[in-house]
């Protein structure tokens, strides 16, 4: 299969979303990726379910939203409601993670869990049966354009390697720095999807690097 687009919202130009939403769909993008972040969990703040209610008209893609927030099992029905098609927690944001995946499932859509660069891939192996993606974060989240974390390309290997064991079509996702020039070596540590902020609303031939990108898997 080939590698999945993921467009990172975060660095769009906010005064005209949708319309930004739309053009990296038309683009060749496969995902929109939704970073919401509460000023606590990560130090910033961005957006909310009104915003992305606001935004899902423009684009039939699916909506990959990123809950960098504590407690989000508070909110996962306000972000189902929003338009969500993929709601992904952290594992350092809750305790019971077990029955916050439950719940995201019982509203018939896709789950996620993200970990940042410091957490082991071990704190995974007794829920990554349920996963449909799992996120590795190659930068320490909260803001966009952050340097590539080299590091974390074992740890995608590694979980790549429990995935293939385990015979599981859970999907890794990596977010973080991603240019044209790492993702080979993202993908080749077993990469399914590339989260692209800054990459791709910063390209000056955004459906070339795209396609450029698609093809190396």
């Amino acid at each position: 299969m080939s590698i999945q687009i993921a467009a990172s919202i975060l660095s769009a130009d906010f005064a005209k979303l949708g319309e930004e939403v739309k053009k990296v769909g038309d683009l060749g993008a496969d995902l929109i990726h939704i970073d919401v972040m509460d000023g606590n969990f990560v130090p910033n703040i961005t957006i909310g379910p009104g915003v992305i209610s606001a935004i899902r008209p423009y684009s039939s893609l699916p909506f990959d939203v990123h809950l960098m927030i504590n407690s989000p099992s508070n909110y996962i029905e306000a972000f189902v409601s929003a338009g969500a098609d993929i709601i992904t927690i952290h594992v350092e944001a809750e305790v019971h993670l077990d029955r916050v995946i439950k719940k995201i499932k019982s509203y018939g859509i896709k789950v996620g869990i993200s970990i940042v660069p410091s957490t082991h891939p071990g704190v995974l192996e007794y829920i990554i049966h349920e996963l449909d993606v799992i996120l590795v974060m190659s930068v320490n989240p909260g803001f966009g354009g952050q340097e590539f974390l080299v590091s974390q390309l074992d740890k995608i290997s590694e979980i790549k390697s429990m995935i293939k064991k385990k015979s599981l079509a859970t999907k890794i996702a990596v977010d973080g720095g991603i240019t044209v020039n790492n993702a080979p070596s993202v993908i080749k540590a077993g990469a399914d999807i590339l989260v692209m902020g800054s990459a791709i609303f910063k390209a000056q031939d955004t459906a070339k690097m795209i396609s450029d990108i698609k093809s190396l898997s």
